[in-house]
């Protein structure tokens, strides 16, 4: 099958990117907060520092790590029609944004801190949306206790789609344990959540190269339970990682490569998503700036990466909005870098509905990226090229010089063969404008009064409730 891709590097810059990691990692090592991760790495044959938190991994380890893990995993989902396995064999699923801390309001068009009423409505509005593939708990709960505010967005996303959930918050071998025992509730027991993973984790690093105690310790506990871990580097050029773009992609798949050993000798076998989130920083103000040609080739070179270690990957990102108004506030040359992003080889990757960089999002802009994904996700179908689609038995019948319209092949195939613009949805695609925002506006609102998610059985919310409230009588974060 020909399925239009971006490629960056060549065979020996991917050769060389993967020897400077095995480099880093031998010579450089990871700086790990948490002892109970060093001695496992100390046990597994890495050289560990107590003292310093430093692990220096051998080549060794990151090869058995890389052999360990699946090649194919299914992102499950609650109705099974939704469910993604992954590599993908066309283009990605793109699901909606981060954990954003305000919502643009669809009826006052102020912004103000998100809640989970939000969550609820971004999220049915994503199970509305067919273009949406999956769901990031998207927003912050920040009404409820903070230190539980993760539990509260992925329970709530639970109940409002069948679409497959993404959590973006782990902060603990307790807080991993209740997120599986909320999905659990969900799937219908743990055996069935192991068989039938409802829900992933973005479990990241902070670049350079060290880990957060309580992160990485639930990142290992999730692995245990068979959850799907995505290990996020966030690699910012001139910021967290060198300001050379081979320095940044060096950096993150270094970063990913450690993950990957600390999932894999945790639990062998265990699903894992070779993940980035990587761009430069803004030099004038220091921060990301995904509306720059690096973040495309940044996501071109990991997706090369993570097809030479044949891990499934989560590399590109959405981003088509960073201001902090609904639309499409900018030029074709930076929307051109946010398309390819996603032909870089990814399966994955989250942004729709995001304004601000991640900080905040709206039910408009999710419509808006719904429909221009929509449209965009035509480049990358698939073609089959064999005998029968080069037709030329089909060009003998037709003969010198006539036409192939009224021929039966045409009628046959073309409808499969070549995809339509709605010349409607087309007219929101202008680059400076809000002018599709009032439409987009109709279109959420009528979808949130006709779409109806399933709900959960009262047992299991009740359940899930209390779940919630016991982990926050002993959180102590």
């Amino acid at each position: 099958m020909a399925v239009a891709r971006v490629r960056f590097l060549d065979k020996d810059e991917v050769e060389f990117v993967h020897e400077q990691s095995v480099k880093s990692l031998e010579d450089i090592g990871v700086l790990v907060r948490s002892h109970k991760v060093l001695n496992s790495l100390r046990e597994i044959g890495c050289s560990v520092d107590l003292k310093s938190g430093v692990a220096k991994i051998p080549e060794k380890i990151v090869n058995e790590a890389i052999r360990k893990a699946p090649r194919e995993i299914r992102l499950c989902a609650r109705d099974p029609k939704h469910d993604m396995p992954i590599p993908v064999e066309s283009s990605p699923y793109i699901g909606t944004t981060g954990l954003g801390i305000y919502m643009r309001d669809i009826d006052t068009g102020q912004k103000r801190p998100s809640t989970r009423k939000d969550i609820a409505d971004i999220v049915r509005l994503a199970d509305a949306l067919d273009p949406v593939g999956y769901c990031w708990t998207t927003l912050t709960a920040g009404e409820v206790n903070q230190k539980a505010h993760g539990l509260h967005e992925l329970w709530t996303a639970f109940q409002n789609t069948t679409k497959h959930v993404q959590s973006v918050e782990v902060s603990s071998i307790e807080d991993s344990r209740a997120q599986v025992k909320l999905a659990a509730l969900v799937a219908g027991g743990e055996k069935e959540l192991r068989k039938r993973p409802l829900f992933s984790v973005i479990c990241c690093s902070i670049a350079p190269l060290s880990f957060d105690e309580t992160a990485v310790e639930g990142m290992a506990e999730l692995a245990k339970h068979g959850i799907p871990v995505a290990s996020m580097s966030m690699s910012l050029s001139g910021g967290s990682a060198p300001v050379t773009v081979a320095g940044t992609v060096v950096n993150a798949n270094t970063e990913n490569l450690a993950s990957l050993v600390i999932t894999q000798f945790t639990a062998p076998g265990a699903p894992h998503i070779y993940c980035s989130s990587s761009a430069p920083i803004d030099m004038r103000t220091g921060s990301i700036n995904y509306m720059t040609a690096e973040p495309a080739v940044i996501s071109a070179s990991l997706g090369q990466m993570a097809e030479k270690y044949r891990l499934p990957s989560m590399v590109g990102d959405w981003g088509l909005n960073d201001n902090e108004e609904p639309g499409i506030p900018h030029s074709i040359t930076q929307i051109t870098g946010v398309f390819l992003t996603t032909m870089s080889g990814t399966d994955i990757a989250g942004g729709m509905g995001g304004l601000d960089a991640v900080k905040g999002a709206s039910l408009e802009q999710l419509v808006i990226d719904a429909y221009l994904w929509e449209d965009l996700r035509a480049y990358m179908r698939r073609f089959t090229f064999d005998e029968q689609t080069a037709a030329l038995d089909v060009v003998k019948a037709v003969g010198h010089g006539n036409t192939f319209l009224t021929h039966p092949h045409t009628l046959k195939n073309f409808k499969k063969e070549l995809h339509f613009w709605d010349p409607a949805k087309l007219a929101w695609e202008s680059s400076l404008s809000s002018k599709m925002v009032p439409e987009a506006r109709k279109v959420a609102k009528d979808l949130l009064k006709s779409h109806h998610v399933p709900p959960l059985d009262k047992g299991a919310l009740q359940k899930g409730d209390e779940i919630i409230k016991a982990y926050e009588k002993t959180a102590t974060r």
